[in-house]
């Protein structure tokens, strides 16, 4: 049996509101459990992260597709942070000319899993996921109409 558009839109919708609860937990985790202090680009990733927590739940209890678009948007911005903080931390000459994010330097590494993955990488890769989620539903909504 084929799933539906709505099906899939539904479910889709679903996975990005898991990743950013995932996102959200996993920060809290690092900074309450772990006592990792953010640095200021952190927070910044933090304040675009948190609310998918909300608007997308709502958005899947209400299945209201609509979301995907200003999620889209959102992701997107909180992506390009994340990226941004991670080259700071993995290229040498954006090191070298970082600027001081206060006590908490933004090239400081609290975690370097296989060499490479980081707490921006985490985050960039749940802003990944969102934004690819909300493509995909906006997408279909478009050829539904």
């Amino acid at each position: 049996m084929k799933k539906s558009v709505k099906d899939k839109r539904e479910n889709t919708l679903f996975i990005a509101w898991a990743a950013s609860i995932i996102a959200m937990f996993g920060s809290l985790y690092f900074s309450e459990i772990r006592q990792y202090e953010p640095c200021e680009l952190c927070w910044y990733q933090r304040i675009v992260m948190y609310p998918f927590t909300v608007i997308l739940g709502i958005a899947v209890v209400k299945k209201d597709y609509k979301i995907a678009l200003y999620s889209m948007i959102l992701s997107a911005i909180g992506g390009c942070i994340s990226l941004y903080h991670y080259a700071l931390q993995k290229l040498p000459f954006l090191q070298d000319a970082a600027p001081s994010c206060g006590r908490v330097p933004c090239t400081g590494q609290y975690i370097n899993w296989f060499g490479f993955i980081t707490i921006p990488f985490l985050a960039l890769i749940a802003f990944m996921i969102i934004f690819v989620c909300s493509f995909l539903i906006w997408k279909q909504s478009k050829e539904e109409n």
